[in-house]
């Protein structure tokens, strides 16, 4: 129950397939030119396309800004994720 009080509201904005900003994020999982993929509260969100670039992130407030050409977006369970316990901060600082 306590888990449900501290999520921040999830937004998914996308403007012409080039900029978009996400909210309510708890992690970057990985990213490269190709591929984003972020923790949010409502499941691990996959993008997907080409020349993609994470222009703003504040994991503070949850927030993330991206570029690029947007091919897709799709959500998954995050569940096997978050009981691994190593984000991608903690797996570059090692």
């Amino acid at each position: 129950m306590d888990e449900k009080l501290n999520r921040r509201p999830h937004r998914l904005e996308i403007l012409n397939r080039g900029t978009g900003g996400v909210t309510g994020i708890q992690d970057v999982v990985s990213f490269d030119e190709n591929q984003i993929i972020l923790d949010t509260d409502m499941g691990l969100l996959t993008i997907k396309g080409k020349s993609l670039h994470v222009s703003r992130l504040s994991l503070e407030k949850g927030e993330v800004d991206i570029e690029g050409s947007f091919d897709s977006f799709a959500y998954s369970s995050n569940d096997s994720y978050r009981k691994s316990g190593e984000s991608l901060f903690g797996r570059l600082f090692k």
